[in-house]
């Protein structure tokens, strides 16, 4: 999979205690998903569809999403747009899904995306050092 930009936000939260929902919006605060600007929480209302769609390996579509949560077309697709320029989910088969089949393989993938823009950026310090003479 090749990804041209990717926009990789963590934001370090206090965890929160053991509950499911709890545990779900703390993991996407964590990813940067959600702002104050989302007042109905739609978008941690999508996040949670595309979730349950990824335990049946079940695209859904736009339509479905805004249908299942009484959204209109063009908010899902803001939030599903954030969400692939994250990295979060893909587009597939006419439908979303996440980009893996769980939330730890995506938090690991999470990780190599980092570790692989961490190594760009110290490839390319080198570069400008060298060049920079520094």
């Amino acid at each position: 999979m090749f990804i041209s930009s990717q926009r990789i936000i963590i934001v370090r939260n206090r965890p929160p205690k053991k509950q499911v929902n709890e545990e779900l919006q703390w993991l996407g605060d964590s990813l940067g998903l959600f702002n104050l600007r989302d007042k109905d929480k739609s978008c941690f209302r999508i996040f949670l569809e595309i979730i349950k769609s990824a335990k049946q390996g079940k695209p859904l579509t736009s339509d479905e999403l805004a249908d299942k949560l009484n959204l209109s077309r063009g908010t899902v697709i803001h939030h599903i747009n954030r969400m692939i320029e994250s990295g979060i989910i893909i587009h597939q088969d006419n439908g979303y899904m996440l980009r893996v089949d769980n939330l730890t393989q995506l938090v690991q993938e999470i990780r190599k995306d980092i570790d692989r823009t961490i190594d760009d950026m110290s490839e390319i310090a080198e570069d400008i050092d060298r060049w920079l003479e520094m």
